[in-house]
C-alpha cells in the first residue's frame, strides 16, 4: 500500500488536514492501518486507530441498520406509511404526506428538497462557537432552536415546502428524512434512538469507543480536536474545539467513532450481517440495504443509508461519506472482493471519498488516482448555453450561480468559480474535490429549467420554484 500512502499524504497536505486515520481490511483482517498527522497539532498529539473522530452522515447507515432490525423483529415494515408511527407529520399536502413510506425516507425519495432544519437543530451548540460567521449567526436567529422530534415535525409542518414530486419519483438527499427515521425508531422500539443504536449495533459489533454522547467524547483521553478553515481571513486552518450536536437530527449525522471501531462495523456489509460471532442483521436485510433502490447519477445509486457504485473495478462499491464542522469521513466495502476501507479526518472539505476510492484502487492493483468515472466531450452551441444560466439556492443555505463567460459556462459556489465541461444533454462536469464532478440541469414538462442536481441534492433555481416536474 506504499503508493496509496504516498498519494494520501499528498492529498492531506494539499487540503491542509491536521490529522487523519486511514484503514483497509481484507476478509475481515486489517491489512493497512495508519494515523497521519495530529489529533491535536498544538500539543503534538498524534492520531491512532483509537482516536475518536466525528463520522457525520455515515451515521445514516446505522439508522438503516436499526430500521432493518426492527423489520426483522416484526415491529415495522419499510413499506409502512410514515404517519403510522408519526401521525402528526405533515408536508404541505395531506395527500402527499399520507403516501410517504419508511422506504421513501430511507431512499431520500419522499419528495423533500433540502430544508433549513439542520441549522436550527444545531443552534444550541453553534451559537456559542467562535468559528460560526456573523452570517450564520443571523440565520440561526430566524427560528427558535429545534431540540426534539416534536419540535422538528412542527417546524417541517409549518414550512411552505416546494415538493419535488410524488413520493418515490424524485431523489434528493434529505437530512430531515433520516431525522424522521430516528423518531420512528424511538417510537417503535420504545427506546431513545441513541440508546437503541448503542445497545443493538455498537455493543454487539464491538464498537466500544463509539458514542453519541458529547460529554463522553469530551472526556475521552484520545479524541481529536476539531479544526476549521478560514477562507477569508488570516487564520488558515485553526483549532475550533466546539462540537456541533443535535438530538433532533441525531439519526442523520452525530455518531462519533474510531478507525478500529469503524473497521469492525464494515463487517456487517462484507460478512452478510455478522461481526465476529454476533449477528447484527440477516443476510436478507443486508441485501436489502445494499440494493440499488434509486439511481441519482450514472452508475450511482442509493440503498438504505448507503450509496452504491454498481461497477467499481469489477465489484460493487457500497459506501457512505460524511461532512460536518471538523469532519470529513468515508466508509466503504466491496463485498465481492472482501475489501473494506475507512477514512476519518478532523477538517471539513477534504475529499475523503477520493482517499477511500484510492485505497481500493491500490488494493486491487490500480493506480490510486484512477478516477471512479470518466466523461466524454459533448457538443453544444453558445446559444444553447443560455438556458442554463441562473442563480440557485437551497433551504440548507447553499447559494450558487451559473454564468457565461468567454463563451463558456462557469459555476460559482462559496466564492470559487469552476469551468463547466459539457458531457451530455443537460449534463456538465467541474473539477472539484480531486474528481470530475457532474452537474445535471433539471427541466420540467414545459422544457423550462427549474434547478440543478449537484452531488446528491436538487437545488432549485431562484424565482422558478412552482413548475417542478411531476
Amino acid at each position: 500500500m506504499t503508493n496509496y500512502e504516498n498519494y494520501a499524504e499528498k492529498i492531506l497536505e494539499k487540503y491542509k488536514a491536521p490529522g487523519a486515520a486511514l484503514g483497509v481490511a481484507k476478509d475481515g483482517e486489517v491489512v493497512y492501518e495508519r494515523g497521519v498527522g495530529h489529533r491535536n497539532v498544538e500539543e503534538n498529539l498524534e492520531v491512532t486507530k483509537e482516536t475518536i473522530f466525528g463520522i457525520a452522515s455515515i451515521t445514516k447507515s446505522f439508522t438503516g441498520v436499526a430500521i432493518m432490525q426492527l423489520q426483522e423483529a416484526g415491529k415495522l415494515s419499510v413499506n409502512d406509511r410514515a404517519i403510522t408511527y408519526l401521525p402528526e407529520l405533515k408536508f404541505n399536502s395531506k395527500e402527499h404526506t399520507e403516501k410517504v413510506t419508511v422506504h421513501h425516507l430511507l431512499t431520500h425519495t419522499a419528495g423533500l428538497p433540502p430544508l433549513p432544519t439542520l441549522y436550527h437543530a444545531m443552534r444550541r451548540t453553534m451559537e456559542n462557537d467562535s468559528s460560526v460567521s456573523e452570517k450564520q449567526l443571523e440565520r440561526l436567529k430566524e427560528h427558535d432552536p429545534i431540540d426534539n422530534y416534536d419540535e422538528l415535525m412542527k417546524f417541517i409542518g409549518e414550512l411552505e415546502i416546494d415538493l419535488l414530486g410524488e413520493p418515490g419519483t424524485q431523489f434528493s438527499y434529505s437530512n430531515d428524512s433520516y431525522a424522521l427515521l430516528g423518531a420512528i425508531i424511538e417510537r417503535v422500539s420504545g427506546t431513545p434512538y441513541d440508546v437503541y443504536v448503542t445497545e443493538n449495533i455498537l455493543k454487539p459489533a464491538g464498537m466500544d469507543r463509539s458514542t453519541f454522547d458529547i460529554e463522553t467524547v469530551l472526556k475521552s483521553d484520545n479524541v481529536t480536536t476539531l479544526y476549521a478553515k478560514d477562507n477569508v481571513g488570516e487564520k488558515g486552518v485553526y483549532a475550533s474545539r466546539a462540537w456541533w450536536d443535535s438530538e433532533a437530527m441525531c439519526a442523520g449525522g452525530f455518531l462519533r467513532s474510531t478507525l478500529a471501531d469503524m473497521l469492525n462495523y464494515t463487517e456487517i456489509f462484507r460478512n452478510a450481517g455478522l461481526v465476529g460471532k454476533n449477528r447484527i442483521l440477516t443476510p436478507e436485510s443486508v441485501k436489502e440495504m445494499i440494493h440499488p433502490h434509486v439511481q441519482f447519477q450514472e452508475n450511482k445509486y442509493y440503498g438504505y443509508g448507503l450509496m452504491i457504485t454498481a461497477n467499481f473495478n469489477g465489484g460493487t462499491l457500497v459506501e457512505h461519506g460524511g461532512s460536518l464542522k471538523g469532519v470529513s469521513s468515508n466508509m466503504g466495502v466491496i463485498p465481492e472482493k472482501g475489501l473494506a476501507s475507512v477514512v476519518l479526518i478532523n477538517l471539513a472539505g477534504v475529499p475523503a471519498f477520493k482517499l477511500m476510492a484510492a485505497s481500493f484502487n491500490a488494493a486491487l492493483g490500480f493506480a490510486p488516482e484512477k478516477p471512479v468515472a470518466t466523461y466524454n466531450d459533448y457538443e453544444i452551441s453558445i446559444e444553447q448555453l443560455k438556458k442554463y444560466v441562473g442563480n440557485f439556492k437551497s433551504g440548507e443555505g447553499v447559494e450558487m450561480s451559473v454564468k457565461i463567460e468567454d463563451n463558456q459556462l462557469h459555476f460559482e459556489n462559496e466564492g470559487i468559480t469552476y469551468k463547466m465541461r459539457p458531457v451530455g444533454e443537460h449534463l456538465f462536469t467541474i473539477e472539484m474535490n480531486e474528481a470530475e464532478t457532474p452537474i445535471r440541469f433539471l427541466f420540467n414538462e414545459k422544457n423550462e429549467m427549474y434547478g440543478l442536481f449537484l452531488g446528491v441534492r436538487q437545488i432549485l433555481k431562484e424565482k422558478v420554484k412552482d413548475e417542478v416536474a411531476k
